[in-house]
């Protein structure tokens, strides 16, 4: 057995390990978490703060959050998982019976990397570094790792997708933030409000994450 084979053993093995940890509870928040447009109305608080901090600058800063999420899914999607064609273990030949799904869910054929992985890991890393705020960073990047995790638990991405996409985003994230450091660098400073200079208020944005996540919860219980 080669170097190759013995890590895909190993991500298999760990993959089952984290798949089987699984109740009716769980799957009704893992489905949710990973739904993309449960988030929307984080993404749109994002905005609101945005706007309301960088004025009419904000342009720039939505932008580049926009372009971040772009890059990372096109890599993700559109380019590595052609290229490699690594199928996700919903679609494994050697782990039918193996694989714990959650309402039929078995994603597109191949899963190497995790988009969802690199679009919030990207989103989150790139609005951490732009609000500065380490209560938004703390909470953010659970948010991506809960995401990111929700995929190995609906059984469609195996812990080396979620590596890989995590490595895109971060990838994606540092591209844009070095892009408004070289064409818009006086918006990494802190902005005048009112009387004083300050950074962005993440107050909204951290206070939306959770309640949306106290929804899933509670939408959870509901369908037990």
């Amino acid at each position: 057995m080669d170097i190759i084979d013995s890590i895909k053993l190993i991500d298999t093995n760990l993959f089952l390990f984290l798949n089987g940890l699984n109740n009716s509870f769980f799957d009704a928040v893992m489905f949710a978490v990973s739904d993309k447009l449960m988030w929307i109305p984080f993404y749109i608080s994002v905005i609101f703060i945005t706007i309301k901090y960088w004025k009419r600058e904000a342009g720039w800063i939505v932008l580049a959050l926009i372009l971040c999420i772009v890059i990372s899914d096109q890599v993700a999607s559109g380019v590595i998982k052609g290229l490699v064609q690594r199928p996700r273990p919903s679609h494994a030949t050697d782990l039918v019976g193996l694989v714990h799904l959650v309402n039929g869910y078995t994603g597109g054929r191949f899963g190497f990397v995790s988009s969802h992985a690199a679009n919030a890991v990207g989103f989150a890393l790139l609005s951490s570094l732009l609000f500065k705020n380490k209560k938004y960073t703390l909470i953010i990047f659970s948010w991506a790792a809960l995401t990111a995790y929700s995929r190995i638990y609906l059984g469609v991405h195996y812990p080396l997708d979620i590596i890989g996409g995590t490595l895109v985003g971060v990838f994606s994230a540092l591209l844009c933030f070095w892009l408004i450091q070289k064409l818009r660098p006086s918006l990494l400073l802190p902005q005048k409000t009112s009387n004083s200079t300050a950074f962005a208020n993440t107050q909204i944005p951290i206070s939306t994450l959770s309640l949306t996540f106290i929804f899933i919860i509670i939408l959870a219980f509901t369908k037990l």
